[in-house]
């Protein structure tokens, strides 16, 4: 979608996964899932992008192998919202599509670190 330019699209992916990604490592740094209805188990735990970043490093910093796992202190996705999937296309552009990008990459290469590593 990069590739296409279709900036708004792959914007929202890339928040998606990024969502996606940390809350896997918030998963094995002890998170509670409510398996019956498909959610974490505690309400803070239950946001976006644009939140999740605060939310995994209150996990990541108290859990005995998190000090592998730390983050940037600049969260990427503060500008992104889930809701912008419904905004108009003329409101994306490249350059932040390509900083959500970088903030995907950044958690895929954790995700990739942590199997490596035996976490997931």
């Amino acid at each position: 979608m990069l590739q296409a330019h279709r900036w708004a699209n792959a914007d929202h992916l890339y928040g998606m996964a990024a969502e996606c990604g940390l809350k896997r490592m918030m998963l094995a740094f002890g998170m509670l899932y409510d398996a019956a209805r498909d959610r974490p188990a505690s309400q803070q735990d239950r946001v976006h992008a644009d939140g999740v970043w605060a939310r995994f490093e209150s996990y990541r910093s108290g859990h005995v192998h998190g000090t592998g796992y730390v983050l940037p202190a600049n969260n990427p996705f503060l500008d992104w919202d889930v809701s912008d999937r419904y905004a108009h296309q003329s409101n994306f552009g490249q350059a932040r599509a390509q900083a959500h990008q970088t903030g995907a990459q950044t958690i895929r290469d954790l995700i990739r670190q942590a199997q490596r590593e035996g976490m997931l």
